[in-house]
């Protein structure tokens, strides 16, 4: 007999019922629900709601009722409904009449808030350590990488000279971002819930705070109404991930790309490649494609969380049980994302030699060839277009900025002199970019003191 049955005459369609059942999904929960529980009866005792015996003895048993989940000693049955439902019948049978009081002053509705807050808290700060560890590989390869020097790009044409430091700590900033998003989505969620009830909260003398400090919450939800209706606390998570995955999956591209025969950046592990069914010499990325693809994953969880939130009136709605389904796919997923990515990052073998040659034979020094002519005293645009007409000599005649002759070059401008070569010399070009933020080594080393010291001292909210 389900808890809620006395007011129907009518079994439950089996179909219905099937639809209608949550527990196949919300049973990871079941940690949340009891922890959630226990603070509700501690709370139901202590302001006479309930007496101090009947309250031991739900806590009692609640505690057992974990440790028998978790020793997987309890069946979980689609006739339970749900993991709240669940618990409380199994107590219930254990106890008798003394479980039947828990949930006096609370409904489904306020319960299943708090154990989804619960539960997402817990999962952003195992995001957070898991974010921090990546951030860790990319600042290690910087380290290692001060003076590699590599082409960056625009519209994927080769574009000026930067180091392979610089790019890493590009992606550093980025994922240090996704941590702060994070940890403000937690802050936001930090609210406890319980209490409001089905909706209009209820007429007992219950002490909320009590059970917010006992869960570890900094506040309560302020409106009853709103503590059981939104659910944008999820949906923020789900932006912090989609957006966490967008910066996961763009250095994936990067990698895909750099690993090609056509450009040799970096050659991958073979612990992180695949081969071909019929192409023996192929060594496929597919660690970094999966990630790229699993990146579509997450952006479709909060499309489809936003979907069924758009329209749905006040209070509490059946639609809202898609919510979970949604969220604990994307965590699911960016959780498997970022410890294997980071191990392929740590494995990854760097080719400098390869990044030099591309970076010297793309003219990615032409932009320090126009400065050149402009600190002589031309005014840029005039500086911009000699520069353009050499770079056009240069590959109408298998000629480079760096090879090119004096004469050619003072055909074009007087003001040409032998320095020029210095000024594009791509090692030169890179140490000049000392503006904070740029590729120059000092600016690298301050640009990873600073994120080292982010990550070092950081800890999960």
């Amino acid at each position: 007999m389900k808890l809620w049955s006395a007011r129907f005459n009518d079994d439950t369609n089996t179909l219905a019922e099937e639809l209608n059942a949550s527990i196949a999904f919300d049973r990871r929960m079941f940690r949340e629900d009891i922890q959630g529980s226990i603070a509700h009866a501690k709370m139901l005792a202590a302001t006479g709601i309930i007496e101090q015996s009947d309250a031991l003895a739900i806590t009692g048993a609640l505690g057992e009722i974990l440790s028998d989940i978790q020793a997987d000693k309890i069946e979980f049955k689609a006739s339970d409904e749900d993991i709240h439902m669940c618990v409380e019948t199994e107590l219930t049978r254990r106890i008798g009449e003394a479980g039947k009081r828990l949930h006096t002053a609370r409904s489904r509705n306020d319960q299943v808030a708090l154990d989804f807050r619960m539960y997402l808290k817990n999962e952003i700060k195992e995001i957070i350590r898991r974010e921090l560890a990546l951030i860790s590989a990319l600042l290690d390869i910087a380290e290692n990488n001060t003076n590699t020097i590599m082409p960056a790009y625009t519209h994927m044409q080769r574009a000026q000279p930067t180091t392979l430091a610089h790019y890493m700590l590009a992606y550093a900033n980025m994922h240090r971002r996704d941590v702060l998003r994070l940890e403000d989505c937690y802050e936001r969620m930090d609210e406890m819930p319980l209490g409001s009830g089905a909706l209009t909260g209820t007429t007992y003398p219950i002490d909320r705070q009590m059970v917010a400090d006992e869960l570890g919450f900094s506040r309560i939800t302020e409106n009853s109404l709103d503590g059981v209706a939104d659910r944008d606390y999820a949906l923020e998570l789900l932006s912090c991930l989609s957006i966490l995955m967008t910066h996961l999956s763009r250095l994936s591209e990067e990698i895909i790309i750099w690993c090609s025969w056509e450009f040799g950046f970096i050659e991958l592990s073979d612990a992180f490649t695949t081969g071909s069914s019929i192409m023996p010499q192929k060594k496929n990325p597919d660690i970094a494609e999966l990630v790229r693809g699993k990146t579509g994953r997450v952006y479709g969880s909060l499309m489809g969380l936003l979907t069924v939130m758009k329209a749905l009136p006040l209070a509490y709605n059946k639609d809202m049980q898609e919510d979970k389904e949604q969220v604990f796919d994307a965590v699911d997923t960016v959780k498997k994302c970022l410890p294997v990515f980071t191990a392929m990052l740590h494995m990854m073998t760097v080719k400098p030699d390869n990044m030099r040659r591309a970076a010297a034979a793309g003219f990615v020094n032409a932009t320090d060839c126009t400065d050149y002519l402009v600190k002589k005293g031309m005014p840029f645009r005039d500086a911009y277009n000699i520069v353009g007409k050499l770079v056009k000599y240069c590959t109408e005649n298998g000629e480079t900025l760096e090879t090119l002759k004096m004469p050619v070059y003072k055909k074009h401008s007087k003001l040409f002199a032998d320095d020029v070569y210095a000024a594009i010399e791509l090692s030169e070009c890179i140490k000049r970019r000392s503006v904070p933020g740029g590729p120059a080594p000092e600016s690298i080393r301050a640009q990873i003191k600073k994120i080292r010291k982010f990550q070092n001292t950081r800890t999960a909210p």
